[in-house]
C-alpha cells in the first residue's frame, strides 16, 4: 500500500523564537533619509546628528524683569549703603538697545531682552524702586548684586558647533523646541516604512457590516494598523482574502510590491483552508521560519520575496498581537533606526501565581505595577489567545521560558514592556 506524502501545513521544522527573530532581522534594512517640515517631525527618528549652527542665546540676555546695571555701581556686600542710577531707557523681548550702560546708569529690562553694552548684572524689579531726581527717572537698589546674576551670556545654553542630538534620536517636544530655536525647518529623519495589511479567512466581515450566523468582524487588520502607527509607520490597509489561494498570493505579492514590509494574518496553521501554508510553499519565495517555538502563535510564519519581508502573522487576535510584538516591532525599530532593535527587558515579581505548565515558551499578556519600589506583573486575563479584552489591558508581556511546573506567586520573572520610554524600554 502506497501512502502520499504529508501536506507542508504538517511538514515543520520548529525555531527558537531567538533564532526566528534573527532571521527577521537579518532580511530587514534601515530605510532612507527624508526632509520633513519642524512641524510634521515629532515621534519621528532623526537620520544624522544634529550640531548646533549658531550659539544660544545668540546674544547676552535678561533672565528677569528688572534694571540692567554695572554691578560696579551696586552697594557691596554686607554694606548699608544704596545706588541711585539714571534710567537711559526701556528694553521689552526683541528690542535693540540705543544706550551703553556706564558709571551711574541703568536700563530697565525685560525678561529675554537683548542686554545693553556696558551692563552685566540684571537687579530683578522686586529688589528696585522707582524715583525721579532734577526731572531724570532714576532706579534706587539697596542690596548687593553679584555681577553676572540674572543674565544668559552668549552660548551660555549650546554652543555653536555642539552636537545636540545623535542619529536616531526620537524628537519630542524638547527636541522640537531646540531645533526651533536653532532655526532647523527642515528636520532630517527616517523614512516611516509603508506596512501592508492584509487579513484572510471567508469568515471575515468589515465593522461595518452587520453579523451573520458563522461570520466574525476583521478585528486583527484595525488591531495592526494602530500597532503599526504606535511604532511610527504607515500603515496600507489591503482588506481581506478569501480562502482562495489565487485571489490571497495575488494580494499577498502587490502588498510586497508596494510596501516595506507585509503583514498577514491567518491561514498560518493546519486546517483545510490555512491558505498562506500552500502559497509560500509553491511560489518562488524563501521561507525563513513555519514555526516557532512560543505561545501563543506558534504557526507565526516568515518569508522573504524579492527582497521583501513577509510577517505571516495568526488568525487569533492575542497570538496575532504578540506574534506582532516579538518580530514587527524589532523590523520596524531596525527600519528606522533605532538604536535598540529588541526593547529592553526588566525584572518582575509575579503579582499572582502561574499555574500553566509550559513545553514552549510562553508570552502572557500582562500589566506592570510599582508597589513600594518593586515592579509587579499580573497577568491581563485569562491566558488564551482568541482573547481580545487581555489585548485592551496588557501594556507589557511577561516572558515564561519551558516550564515543567508552574510558578508561584512572587516568583521572579522576565518581563517585556510594550509601552515606549516604560522602564526604560
Amino acid at each position: 500500500m502506497t501512502t502520499s506524502p504529508l501536506p507542508e501545513r504538517f511538514r515543520r521544522q520548529a525555531v527558537s523564537p531567538e533564532e526566528a527573530l534573527g532571521r527577521v532581522l537579518a532580511r530587514v534594512r534601515p530605510l532612507e533619509t527624508e526632509t520633513v517640515p519642524l512641524f510634521e517631525a515629532w515621534r519621528r527618528r532623526l537620520a544624522e546628528p544634529v550640531a548646533a549652527p549658531h550659539p544660544f542665546p545668540p546674544f547676552r540676555r535678561s533672565a528677569m524683569d528688572g534694571y540692567a546695571v554695572r554691578a560696579a555701581d551696586l552697594p557691596a556686600e554686607g554694606s548699608s549703603g544704596e545706588a541711585l542710577l539714571q534710567v537711559l531707557e526701556s528694553l521689552p523681548a526683541g528690542a535693540v538697545p540705543r544706550f551703553v550702560v556706564g558709571p551711574g546708569q541703568a536700563s530697565r529690562i525685560m525678561t529675554g531682552a537683548m542686554l545693553p553694552e556696558g551692563a552685566d548684572t540684571v537687579v530683578m524689579l522686586e529688589m528696585t524702586e522707582t524715583v525721579v531726581r532734577a526731572g531724570a527717572d532714576c532706579v534706587r537698589i539697596r542690596k548687593h548684586v553679584p555681577k553676572g546674576r540674572n543674565v544668559a551670556d552668549v552660548g551660555s545654553e549650546v554652543a555653536a558647533g555642539v552636537r545636540l542630538f545623535g542619529e536616531s534620536r526620537l524628537i519630542g517636544a524638547g527636541e522640537t523646541a531646540l531645533l526651533a530655536s536653532l532655526g532647523m525647518a527642515g528636520v532630517p529623519v527616517v523614512r516611516r516604512p509603508r506596512v501592508g495589511v492584509l487579513a484572510t479567512g471567508s469568515e471575515l466581515l468589515e465593522a461595518a457590516e452587520p453579523l451573520a450566523p458563522g461570520r466574525i468582524r476583521n478585528s486583527n487588520a484595525p488591531m495592526l494598523a494602530a500597532l503599526l502607527r504606535e511604532a511610527g509607520a504607515e500603515p496600507v490597509l489591503y482588506g481581506r482574502a478569501a480562502d482562495r489561494p489565487e485571489e490571497a498570493e495575488a494580494m499577498i505579492r502587490r502588498g510586497l510590491a508596494e510596501c516595506d514590509l507585509l503583514l498577514t494574518t491567518g491561514g498560518v496553521s493546519v486546517g483545510d483552508r490555512d491558505i498562506l501554508v500552500d502559497i509560500l510553499a509553491g511560489w518562488e519565495g524563501e521561507t525563513l521560519f513555519n514555526k516557532v517555538t512560543m505561545r501563543p502563535g506558534s504557526p507565526t510564519t516568515a518569508a522573504v520575496l524579492d527582497g521583501k519581508l513577509l510577517l505571516a502573522l495568526s488568525g487569533n487576535p492575542g497570538a496575532c498581537f504578540v506574534g506582532f510584538q516579538l518580530f514587527a516591532v524589532p523590523a520596524l525599530r531596525t527600519m528606522l533606526r533605532h538604536p535598540m532593535p529588541e526593547r529592553a527587558a526588566i525584572q518582575a515579581r509575579l503579582a499572582e501565581a502561574f499555574p500553566k505548565v509550559n513545553a514552549y515558551s510562553r508570552y502572557v499578556r500582562s500589566r506592570l505595577e510599582v508597589r513600594e519600589g518593586t515592579v509587579w506583573v499580573r497577568p491581563a486575563g485569562d491566558d488564551f489567545s482568541s482573547l481580545m479584552t487581555t489585548i485592551a489591558e496588557a501594556d507589557s508581556l511577561v516572558v515564561l521560558p519551558p516550564l515543567k511546573e508552574g510558578l508561584e506567586q512572587g516568583a521572579l520573572v522576565t518581563v517585556i514592556p510594550l509601552a515606549e520610554g516604560m522602564f526604560g524600554s
